[in-house]
């Protein structure tokens, strides 16, 4: 959808986020460069981890967390323009990115519906996942969640308003459906983990697939229960005119609540993974603090 984006006429520069006329003002803009670079270092720690370490990068369930990883970088460096800067994406939108920034959190949404079904097959269906669902087929699959997500966007950026609000309509009601089915997924990899899991034999292969499977399910939660709020205040906006308004994305707490998932997201992977903890260790932090030993 084309939208117009307003600056400051006078100076043609973006003020900061908040005036510093309260306390408040003060502790907004203190968080958000704590947030912002604790999600960098968390998150770039954990895209360095994967990609550096041969025995991770081959896994497929380390591949979606490769690509949700990159995602939560970006978002985190995001944060020192939306959080920082007089910025509204929402309608009418100031200072804005076309909507460029928050979509990375689209990229999450769509990787991790993938990322569950990709351990629902690797749990219940073994041989047939073994044999079809390939490292390059998942990094495929990683690279369609950009693609989709980006290619709708330009679309809607060069439709008329019109066609593009009909357009917008529909993708609402899509992502309630898929939100809907990360839902019930997750319900039913639970159950996987309970029942299925305990009737295999003791190793490293059931220790493996029941350590994937409750990473899954911790982090779809968290991502959840970060990233709903907003989007249910999107929909009663869209739908009734109503819904709570902000000054900007630095106050928007459902905003701000959403994109906590890039530093949530990757603390989880290293608590949940042993492999990952060690990886992200040996590769980044011990050379950052080599006076420090691994316990």
């Amino acid at each position: 959808m084309l939208l117009l984006n307003t600056t400051d006429t006078l100076s043609g520069t973006v003020p900061l986020s908040v005036d510093f006329d309260c306390p408040e003002d003060f502790f907004i803009f203190i968080f958000h460069i704590l947030f912002a670079t604790s999600a960098v270092l968390v998150s770039g720690s954990v895209v360095v981890g994967i990609f550096n370490t041969r025995s991770l990068r081959v896994q497929n369930r380390f591949i979606f967390m490769l690509n949700t990883s990159i995602s939560d970088t970006l978002t985190g460096f995001s944060v020192y323009y939306l959080g920082l800067f007089d910025v509204q994406e929402s309608y009418p939108p100031r200072n804005g990115t076309y909507y460029i920034l928050p979509s990375l959190l689209g990229v999450n949404v769509l990787t991790f519906v993938f990322a569950q079904y990709d351990r629902y097959f690797a749990v219940s269906y073994p041989f047939f996942y073994n044999r079809y669902v390939t490292r390059s087929f998942v990094i495929g699959v990683c690279a369609f969640c950009w693609i989709y997500t980006y290619s709708i966007l330009i679309v809607l950026q060069l439709l008329p308003v019109s066609k593009a609000a009909q357009i917008n309509g529909i993708l609402v009601i899509t992502l309630q459906i898929i939100v809907l089915s990360k839902a019930v997924m997750t319900i039913k990899l639970y159950f996987i983990a309970r029942s299925q899991l305990v009737r295999e034999a003791p190793g490293a292969e059931r220790d493996n697939k029941k350590e994937s499977l409750r990473i899954i399910i911790v982090v779809v939660i968290f991502f959840l229960a970060l990233w709903c709020p907003s989007f249910v205040n999107i929909i009663v906006k869209q739908y009734t005119m109503k819904g709570l308004k902000f000054r900007n994305e630095a106050t928007n707490v459902f905003a701000v609540m959403a994109r906590l998932n890039a530093l949530v997201t990757p603390s989880l992977y290293i608590w949940g993974s042993p492999a990952l903890r060690r990886a992200v260790w040996s590769t980044v932090w011990r050379r950052v603090c080599p006076w420090r030993r691994t316990r």
